[in-house]
C-alpha cells in the first residue's frame, strides 16, 4: 500500500489560508446603480414635498433680503433646511409654518439624511446582519449533509441524494476555491471556504453535529485526511469516501470511512460490463441515476412483510441488510423476513411506468425454480 501525503492543489494555497469562513445563499439584490437611482429618486420626491409645503404656506415665512417669498426662495429653503439646520436668512415667523416646520419639515429633513447616508449605514449593518444569520442557521442546522470537494463527484452525489428529497437546507458544501463556494451559494446552498482536512473549517460547517459527510476529493491522500479528521470530530457520523486508486480503499476504510467508492474502478468495471452487454450497461447505468428510471432503494421491513419470503414482497429485493450482515436475495437465510431487517429493493422512479417486480414466486429469469438468471 503506498503512503498517502496531502498537498495543496496549485493556485489554491491563498484560499486554503483564506478563511475557513461560513457563505449563506443570498437573496437576490437589485443592481447597485437601480438602487442608488432609486434613492435619488426619492430624494428629490421628499424635496418637491418640502418645496411645496413651504409654497402653500409661503406667506407665513420671512425672507430676511426682501420680505417676499419667491419660489426660488423656497426651494432654497427646502434644500438648505434638509441638508442643513438652516441658515437663518429665510424663517418661519407665523405660528402655523413654525407648527408645520416641527411636525412635518423636521421629519423630512430625517428622512431625507436617512436616504443619502443609506447606503453607508447599509454597509455598517451588514456585518451585524450577516452574523445575525449565521447565528440562526447554525441554531437551526441538525442531521445535515456535509459535502467535501464539490468536482464532479460531489456534485453527483449531492443531486441523487436531493432526487430522494434532501433539502438545500440541509446542505453545507466545504471546498478550498472561493469561486466554487460562490457558485454553491448561487445555487442556494451554504458553503464554507477553507481545507477539510483542518478540524477549525469542519466545525464551521457544523461536521460535530452531520448525519453524513460525504468525501469527494480530488486526492486520496486528502480523502484519508479529512476522513481521519471528521471522524474524530464526530464518532457516529455516517462517512462515504471517493477515492481515485483501489489500493488507498483498505486506508480510507482504517480511517473511519464507513463506505468506499473507487472512481476509476468502478468506471472500469462500468466500460467492461457495457462491451459484454451494452443493455446491461445501460440499465446499471439507469440504477445509479436517481430518479431516471429505475431506482435502488434501502428501506425497513413493513409489518405485511415480516415472516415472508423475499420474493413475496411487492418490491423487486436484491439484498436484506440484517444488522452489519448483507444477505444476497437467493441465500436462504434471507427468508423468512424480520421486522428489524432492511431491504435494498429496485422500484420505479416516479413517472416511470411498466413492472419492475417479476411475479410472486419466480427468479429473477421469471422460472418458478428460484434460480437466477445466468
Amino acid at each position: 500500500m503506498k503512503p498517502v501525503r496531502r498537498a495543496p492543489r496549485p493556485g489554491q494555497e491563498e484560499d486554503h489560508l483564506a478563511t475557513g469562513r461560513v457563505s449563506l445563499p443570498r437573496p437576490i439584490v437589485e443592481h447597485p446603480l437601480r438602487q442608488v437611482g432609486q434613492r435619488l429618486a426619492l430624494a428629490l420626491f421628499v424635496l418637491v414635498l418640502t418645496v411645496l409645503i413651504v409654497m402653500a404656506d409661503r406667506e407665513g415665512y420671512k425672507d430676511g433680503a426682501d420680505g417676499h417669498l419667491s419660489l426660488l426662495d423656497a426651494v432654497y429653503y427646502a434644500t438648505v433646511t434638509l441638508s442643513t439646520t438652516g441658515y437663518g436668512d429665510i424663517v418661519p415667523a407665523s405660528d402655523t409654518a413654525r407648527l408645520v416646520n416641527v411636525l412635518v419639515v423636521t421629519p423630512l429633513r430625517v428622512l431625507f439624511l436617512i436616504i443619502l447616508v443609506g447606503t453607508t449605514l447599509e454597509v455598517l449593518a451588514e456585518r451585524t446582519r450577516e452574523e445575525w444569520r449565521q447565528k440562526r442557521w447554525r441554531l437551526a442546522l441538525r442531521d445535515h449533509t456535509v459535502v467535501v470537494g464539490f468536482g464532479t463527484k460531489g456534485r453527483s452525489a449531492l443531486e441523487t441524494l436531493m432526487a430522494t428529497g434532501l433539502k438545500k437546507q440541509q446542505v453545507v458544501v466545504v471546498d478550498p476555491s472561493s469561486k466554487v463556494i460562490e457558485m454553491v451559494n448561487a445555487e442556494g446552498l451554504t458553503g464554507v471556504v477553507g481545507d477539510g482536512t483542518r478540524s477549525d473549517v469542519l466545525l464551521r460547517a457544523e461536521a460535530q453535529r452531520a448525519r453524513q459527510i460525504i468525501v469527494a476529493t480530488q486526492r486520496d491522500d486528502t480523502a484519508v485526511l479529512v476522513t481521519l479528521t471528521a471522524r474524530q470530530l464526530n464518532k457516529g457520523v455516517k462517512i462515504i469516501a471517493a477515492v481515485r486508486e483501489e489500493e488507498n480503499a483498505p486506508l480510507l476504510r482504517q480511517s473511519g470511512a464507513d463506505a468506499v467508492i473507487t472512481s476509476a474502478s468502478a468506471a472500469g468495471r462500468l466500460l467492461g460490463l457495457s462491451v459484454l452487454s451494452p443493455s446491461a450497461g445501460t440499465v446499471l447505468e439507469d440504477l445509479i441515476h436517481q430518479g431516471s428510471g429505475l431506482d435502488i432503494v434501502e428501506r425497513p421491513v413493513t409489518k405485511a412483510e415480516a415472516g415472508r419470503s423475499v420474493r413475496d414482497t411487492d418490491d423487486l429485493v436484491v439484498s436484506v441488510l440484517r444488522g452489519h450482515r448483507l444477505i444476497g436475495y437467493d441465500d436462504p437465510e434471507a427468508s423468512p423476513l424480520q421486522l428489524t431487517d432492511r431491504v435494498i429493493t429496485i422500484k420505479r422512479s416516479p413517472g416511470r411506468t411498466g413492472p419492475v417486480n417479476p411475479p410472486r414466486g419466480a427468479g429473477w429469469n421469471g422460472s418458478t425454480t428460484g434460480a437466477p438468471a445466468e
